[in-house]
Formats: structure tokens, sequence, C-alpha cells
């Protein structure tokens, strides 16, 4: 089979936005393009280091008297997504990073902004369903994340010179079926 320059996807966000997430009872898409539940919303625009995905696969060699390696077995899987936030005024991308419970909203009046008071606690993040949506020309990459959860929160930088933003590592966890992460992807490409 020859090689095509049109199998070759950019990793661009959709313009509604790249990254959703949602309580871990919303119902999952389950192809690349169908309306996602609206209980999964989008947290803004990223960073455009845009999302990295990381799979660590931990190994121990066992080993025959004499030295012989005669089986890996494998004692760790993980799978984990990265990426930044950089809508700082927004109140999902803070109950993202602080907990929903954590962090009220309050809608503009004649004498104010919208407001936002958050609490920054020790309390663990909570367990989300999180989409992310990958769109170049016709073609479309969803990754879905049944259960997945915030463990990693980077250094947020307070300076004139650049905007705040919000690191995050996401930990993916397997669901009832062992699945961790679902990709589903179209080309685009339409029979005739």
């Amino acid at each position: 089979m020859a090689n095509l320059v049109q199998n070759v996807v950019a990793g661009k966000p959709l313009a509604t936005g790249g990254i959703l997430s949602g309580p871990i009872s919303s119902p999952l898409p389950t192809d690349a393009s169908t309306a996602v539940d609206a209980a999964i919303k989008g947290v803004g625009y990223v960073s455009d280091d845009g999302v990295s995905e990381s799979m660590n696969r931990e190994t121990d060699k066992i080993k025959a008297w004499g030295g012989d390696v005669v089986k890996i077995v494998q004692s760790e899987h993980s799978v984990t997504y990265q990426y930044t936030m950089i809508e700082a005024a927004r109140a999902e991308v803070n109950r993202e990073v602080y907990g929903e419970p954590n962090v009220t909203a309050t809608v503009a009046t004649t004498t104010h902004g919208n407001l936002l008071a958050i609490k920054v606690t020790a309390e663990q993040l909570p367990h989300m369903v999180r989409v992310i949506e990958i769109k170049d020309g016709d073609a479309r990459i969803r990754i879905v994340l049944p259960d997945s959860q915030i463990t990693e929160v980077g250094d947020i930088t307070y300076q004139d010179a650049s905007i705040i933003a919000y690191p995050v590592t996401v930990e993916a966890f397997p669901d009832s079926a062992g699945v961790k992460a679902y990709k589903y992807t179209d080309d685009g490409k339409k029979a005739a």
C-alpha cells in the first residue's frame, strides 16, 4: 500500500473546545462525531502545547539459574494526559483545579463582574469523564476517558509578562471492561 499524505492528521482542537469533562456517571460517546452529553462541558482554551499522552509499562525480567531471561512480566501500566488550561477566569477551569465544592461562581451584576470564590484545600480531586476532541479538516479523533482524575497540578505563576495557566496531569483509570481510554477516528473520506 502506498503512503498517503491524506492520512497525516494534525492534532488541532475542535473549534467548540478540545477538552471536555463531566460527572463520572455521564453517558459516554461511542464514535468520533456524535454529540457529547450536555453534562460534559468544555474547559476552554488550552495552551498551544496541546495535549500529551503518556503510556508507561514497567516490566520485571525473570531470570533462570545462570542468568538467562526466561520471562518478562508487566508490573505496572498507566496512561496519563498532560495539558495546560489557560482560561483562569473561567469557573469550569477552577472547578477542575480546586474541586467543584471549592468554587463558588456569582454572575455579573451592575455593580461587579462575574465573581469566583475559591477555597484551596487538600481534598482529592474527583474522578471525572473526560473527552478530548481533535479535528483536522474533515478528519476527527475523539479520545474518551471513562474514569479519570487530575492527579497533579503544576506550578501556577502570577506574573505581568505571562498569562495565568493551570498545567495538569490526568490519570486514566480502567472502566468495568478494563479500558482506560477509547479512541475513535473518522478520516473524513466519505464514499462516493
